[in-house]
């Protein structure tokens, strides 16, 4: 009896399952359904709504023409420059001057105007600086030296301003004056006599780009080049252009240019020109703004030919949907809102008639019909027009709107949407549509993979 008890008592201890095996199976039963079911089920992918262009517009290096004329010293000596760098001068302004023999300038007294600029100028270097424009820290240096004899001659300002002469004798300086209106730079390249006709893709290499800085510090030689004037604001910019290009922009006249330095965006005239070895360049002709570039050979600018921004959607999230359409005129006003709505007719069991009011949502207006989703009426339902019981309709047209399905909520809603643009790959569509979408909102990226009212993860 004792044997056969030890036996029963195995066989028992054996076949007992206890609690944590019982879980544990639960849970690895529960996670391979799972995992199957996720394998073979269509997944739902959410695309964030972005606003912008509908693509990215083209940016060039184009390469600056500019009405431009060397001057050159008509004696030598000790130079002192009285114009700034880059700054417009008067006809008969005083440039620099030339003496026999080096001025003295310690024991001036500097006005507080002219430290005030001083300050500015050496402000506005360190701010900007960079190892790349090191020879802007003679720019510096002669524009300081510039301040600090403006400040030595502020008792005779005509003579700095407008002396009325190509030149004039000033103690035992001989100033020189500029010949034109027109703006000065102390830099040449090369390119001050450049036309059209120059052309060749290697004049648009800045990579060998040169200048040279005409300010020196002491003396300099009679026929020596000393500055340049720029006298008109009409300038050039000249921009190459692939095949391609060529035939989007056939028909522009006008171009809305972007320069990637400081952001200022400007109009200019468009013209195509074709060069001597069948190269194609860009012609964008401005006629203010030269000052602001006046020491940049080459200029890094965007062509803003996207001008339409909207909301961005890939092209396989749009989908088409079915909608009644209703005449204006039968909506009305009612219920706790002032939301449209519609008087649908009923007729009751004992045979008398009456109406409830109905206000669906609206996704849209146009030619003179609401765009009513069909799960708000059955096709057949009549509506009667407020105030007389004789004008009724009968729901049966139907239209389509074009809309994407929005998963903000955790499942697929329909919202609306109006395509302004579009490309192999994205639309482009209207912001601010009446139950439409916004920046940021989640959508379906593919509309066949889901369906309206469809529970969704994002």
């Amino acid at each position: 009896m004792k044997d056969r008890d030890n036996t029963n008592s195995g066989i028992q201890r054996y076949f007992t399952l206890n609690i944590g095996t019982i879980i544990f199976s639960a849970v690895f039963i529960y996670l391979v359904v799972s995992l199957v079911l996720y394998l073979t089920s269509n997944h739902v992918q959410s695309y964030q709504v972005t606003s912008g262009p509908l693509a990215k517009n083209n940016t060039y290096t184009g390469l600056v023409l500019r009405s431009e004329q060397v001057v050159s010293a008509d004696s030598g000596g000790y130079i002192t420059y009285y114009a700034r760098d880059n700054s417009r001068v008067k006809r008969y302004g005083a440039v620099y001057s030339v003496s026999p023999s080096s001025l003295d300038k310690e024991g001036a007294e500097i006005s507080e105007e002219t430290l005030s600029g001083i300050r500015k100028h050496v402000r506005d270097f360190a701010t900007g600086y960079s190892p790349r424009d090191y020879r802007n820290v003679y720019s510096l240096k002669y524009t300081l030296e510039g301040d600090i004899l403006d400040n030595t001659l502020a008792d005779s300002p005509d003579l700095v301003t407008n002396t009325g002469a190509s030149s004039i004798t000033f103690g035992n300086q001989t100033i020189s004056t500029c010949p034109v209106d027109g703006m000065v730079s102390y830099c040449i390249d090369g390119y001050e006599n450049f036309t059209l006709e120059d052309i060749t893709p290697d004049t648009l290499d800045r990579n060998s780009y040169h200048a040279t800085d005409l300010k020196i510090s002491g003396q300099i030689k009679a026929g020596q080049q000393v500055y340049k004037v720029i006298n008109s604001e009409n300038w050039s910019l000249i921009i190459p252009l692939t095949s391609r290009q060529i035939v989007q922009m056939t028909d522009k006249k006008t171009m809305r240019v972007k320069f990637l330095s400081d952001d200022v965006t400007q109009n200019a005239t468009f013209s195509i020109l074709t060069s001597t070895n069948g190269s194609y360049y860009g012609k964008l002709d401005f006629t203010s703004g030269v000052i602001r570039y006046l020491d940049s050979r080459f200029l890094d600018i965007e062509l803003v030919t996207n001008a339409a921004t909207g909301l961005k959607v890939p092209v396989t999230s749009v989908v088409s949907k079915k909608f009644y359409t209703i005449p204006v005129e039968y909506g009305t006003q009612g219920g706790d809102s002032n939301s449209v709505g519609f008087l649908r007719y009923k007729r009751a069991e004992d045979g008398s008639d009456s109406t409830e009011f109905i206000a669906p949502t609206i996704y849209n207006v146009q030619d003179g019909k609401y765009y009513i989703d069909t799960i708000d009426f059955d096709e057949g339902d009549i509506i009667m027009k407020e105030g007389t019981s004789s004008d009724r309709y009968i729901i049966n047209n139907t239209d389509t709107l074009e809309g994407v399905y929005c998963t903000n909520k955790g499942y697929a809603v329909f919202r609306r949407v109006n395509i302004i643009d579009k490309n192999e790959q994205y639309c482009l569509v209207e912001s601010g549509t009446p139950y439409g979408i916004a920046q940021f909102d989640y959508i379906v990226t593919d509309s066949t993979k889901v369906r309206e009212s469809q529970v969704t993860a994002r």
